[in-house]
């Protein structure tokens, strides 16, 4: 049976507490594994929650501020010696290439597995699998840093009662569903379109289009809210976003189930967070992301 989940590995910003490990977000989507922003760290946590290496098959690191990427050499390393059998692709600003040549061969290793970098440039496309496409969108934050998206291809849901109107039953179901037709009866006469499942990761920036594109639409958006809204010019000065304004973008966009988190060292205690959450109107499901945690995606609407 296909899992869908976001494993939590970290969730403080630049500087962890005894409570909150740096970054570090494994979204399990069927039998992939994508790995978000590995920050220092990540190698440990990945131990304490139950991922191997071998879980990876994507590495997506939305800039090169180290709560975000210290960790990259370990998992990289951790990958050659537990000689991963299958590439594993990494996605990161283009800009920071000399970053991650250095993480990459920040020591002494043997390299036994097939790591297939893939530097973002542009908004856009960046891969596309049976089961998903992913995407880019430029955010807003003093280094240049990307935020993705991950979009399941549009099915179609089969409807019992028109097929019964059809006559269509047994084997011819399954005719139709690969054919597209059977005995004069069309596929889309007798079914109607499943949308596919929207997931968006968004780490440090202020309010942008981009942040806005990603979200939009979306069952599942990871987001960072460093500060409280009290603290709202510290977040414009240093290009973050506060708990109110991740969950106003998020009600804007209709997202199903929000995760804050990458929060800052300044807040102890995670309460005020849903609370700003639940103020700025956002009324969908909420998760306020701590370590180790892990977040069941969403149920297809039926």
């Amino acid at each position: 049976m296909s899992v869908r989940e976001l494993v939590v590995l970290g969730t403080a910003s630049q500087v962890p507490t005894r409570h909150r490990n740096h970054n570090g977000y494994l979204l399990r989507w069927d039998g992939e594994g994508i790995l978000f922003d590995p920050g220092e760290g990540t190698q440990r946590q990945m131990l304490r929650v139950g991922v191997a290496a071998h879980d990876i098959n994507r590495i997506c690191v939305t800039h090169f501020h180290g709560d975000h990427s210290l960790g990259l050499a370990g998992v990289i390393q951790r990958i050659n010696l537990d000689r991963v059998p299958h590439e594993v692709s990494v996605h990161y600003p283009a800009s920071g290439q000399h970053f991650f040549d250095r993480l990459r061969y920040a020591t002494a290793y043997r390299e036994t597995a097939e790591l297939a970098p893939a530097p973002v440039a542009a908004d856009g496309l960046l891969a596309a699998t049976g089961s998903y496409t992913l995407e880019a969108r430029k955010l807003s934050h003093p280094v240049e840093s990307y935020g993705y998206r991950l979009v399941e291809p549009d099915g179609r849901r089969m409807l019992p009662e028109k097929l019964t109107e059809h006559g269509i039953k047994g084997p011819d179901v399954g005719r139709l569903q690969r054919e597209g037709h059977v005995n004069g009866v069309a596929l889309e006469q007798v079914s109607e379109v499943r949308r596919g499942q929207r997931f968006a990761f968004v780490m440090d920036t202020r309010l942008c289009d981009g942040v806005h594109a990603l979200a939009e639409g979306c069952d599942m958006l990871v987001i960072e809210s460093t500060f409280l809204d009290g603290d709202h010019q510290l977040a414009a000065d240093h290009g973050h976003l506060t708990a109110g304004q991740a969950a106003t973008a998020a009600r804007e966009a209709g997202v199903r189930h929000l995760v804050l988190t990458h929060f800052s060292q300044r807040y102890n205690e995670a309460e005020e967070f849903e609370r700003q959450a639940r103020a700025a109107g956002f009324d969908g499901d909420l998760t306020i992301a701590r370590d180790l945690l892990r977040v069941p995606f969403p149920k297809r609407h039926q």
